[in-house]
């Protein structure tokens, strides 16, 4: 056996046992009010921030965060990382189901062309990428991709709202009780009409709705990732090479360096764990400005405006610095015992659902040992890491159902592949494309705009005084 087949199975054998550890800790049925087809209107109960609120239905992915599950279309996230590639996985979230041999290399080939992205890049080598947040920088190519591969934005163009129109105009039924009329008042009279793209259109470009955009989306948002990586170093972008993999190109584009195959599979499975996770912030947000029929490209841009918040993205940069700081594994116990006793937040522990140990904080930590043990600086880091999470657990986790989270290890990995902490972000964005856009078309099949109310609690009457009589 070489050495390259050597550590895909350790890989493949880790993720297997982290597998049957979740298993055996997590027995028992999903929770049967939040898996079922939902009878309008429901009742439930609502937080501030929306909290437990019922949006919408999906096949997509389960999250069920007292037993720790995560589920693509079905399939454990443990199975989907020890198999699977994240080429088979985006396809399956968008398609509902795995794709046969011939329908993958059609989808493959898609991916290899859609990755070149040689007008962005040019429009991007235009602005101050070097001076902006990298996140920023993702949003601003992602639009760019836009006017490059579609005629969104062409003078005569206009979405194409067909029957949706119907039931989704913002009018007077939508406001009444409890589910509005079956159709809006206002309807778009050639809504039954085929509409075509206008003749004086580039016949190149495409509509930016629909599953090619989602394919140019999952291709060319990583693309767009990786030249904000080199430009951000005073680098020009690299081209796409055809031969590698999703993952192997996204690390050789960002880097410069052709990974290894162990590289190529690790940075495979951290996609594959984070392409999809719920109704987290910036699928919200996502889902919310398609539900305008605002194209899939302006959605994905939300998405990504969403994940760049510190409260979403950006923990498992602070994590790496938090490590660094405590420096090496015999420090951990009284920076622990410091720190809750003066009730500060430790970064990477709890989750917003997971009350119990994250499925994808089972995979990473493992995968960040394996990689650790090669290099010095970051096996310490993982060594202090790991005395963490001892430390925290034994003080957190049986009382207050605290546990790692997915960014609690994440950044080791990254950081063993040769990618800096900026990146990790953006890392999170180029994965999750496959989420935002599968539950985008999902949605947009019974499409309703979302309109939640909000409780007044301002003045009334108030009378209007001039400003020459108004107080200072």
């Amino acid at each position: 056996m070489t050495k390259k087949d050597t550590d895909i199975k350790a890989i493949q054998k880790l993720v297997i046992e982290a597998g049957k550890k979740a298993r055996k800790e997590t027995k028992g049925e999903p929770e049967p009010g939040l898996t079922k087809p939902i009878k309008w209107p429901v009742e439930c109960l609502v937080g501030p921030g929306l909290e437990g609120a019922i949006a919408c239905e999906t096949k997509i992915g389960y999250v069920n965060g007292t037993k720790g599950w995560l589920i693509y279309r079905g399939y454990d996230i443990f199975d989907l990382c020890a198999y699977s590639t994240y080429e088979e996985v985006s396809y399956l979230l968008l398609h509902g189901e795995f794709p046969s041999k011939s329908q993958l290399a059609s989808y493959k080939e898609k991916l290899v062309k859609y990755r070149s992205i040689n007008d962005t890049k040019r429009y991007m080598m235009g602005f101050p990428i070097e001076r902006m947040d990298a996140m920023s920088a993702l949003r601003l190519g992602t639009n760019m991709m836009r006017q490059e591969f579609t005629y969104a934005d062409q003078h005569l163009y206009k979405a194409d709202v067909g029957k949706i129109i119907s039931s989704d105009e913002d009018s007077i039924p939508m406001e009444t009780v409890p589910m509005g009329e079956e159709k809006a008042i206002y309807e778009f009279k050639e809504r039954r009409k085929k509409r075509r793209t206008p003749e004086d259109i580039d016949p190149t470009l495409q509509s930016p709705c629909g599953i090619e955009s989602c394919y140019h989306l999952i291709a060319g948002v990583a693309s767009v990732a990786a030249a904000v990586a080199r430009l951000k170093q005073g680098r020009l972008p690299l081209e796409p090479d055809p031969e590698l993999s999703h993952a192997g190109n996204f690390l050789y584009m960002m880097t410069g360096k052709r990974p290894t195959p162990l590289q190529e599979r690790i940075m495979d499975i951290s996609l594959i764990l984070h392409a999809d996770h719920g109704m987290n912030a910036s699928t919200f947000a996502a889902m919310v400005v398609a539900s305008t029929l605002s194209d899939i490209y302006l959605s994905v841009g939300s998405g990504i405006a969403a994940l760049k918040g510190p409260l979403h993205g950006g923990a498992n940069e602070q994590v790496l610095y938090m490590l660094e700081d405590i420096g090496k594994p015999e420090y951990v116990s009284t920076w622990v015992k410091r720190s809750l006793k003066e009730k500060q937040k430790i970064m990477g522990f709890g989750h917003r659902v997971y009350k119990s140990y994250d499925p994808r904080a089972r995979v990473l930590g493992p995968l960040a040992g394996y990689l650790a043990k090669k290099d010095k600086e970051n096996n310490t880091l993982f060594k202090t890491a790991r005395k963490m999470e001892k430390e925290v657990v034994s003080a957190l986790g049986e009382k207050k159902h605290i546990f790692p989270n997915v960014d609690f290890y994440s950044g080791i990995v990254y950081s063993c592949l040769g990618i800096r902490p900026e990146l990790f972000t953006p890392i999170f964005a180029v994965s999750r494309v496959a989420g935002w856009t599968a539950r985008v078309l999902e949605y947009l099949q019974h499409n309703r705009i979302f309109r939640p109310r909000a409780m007044y609690t301002g003045q009334f009457d108030e009378k209007y005084v001039p400003i020459n009589k108004r107080k200072k």
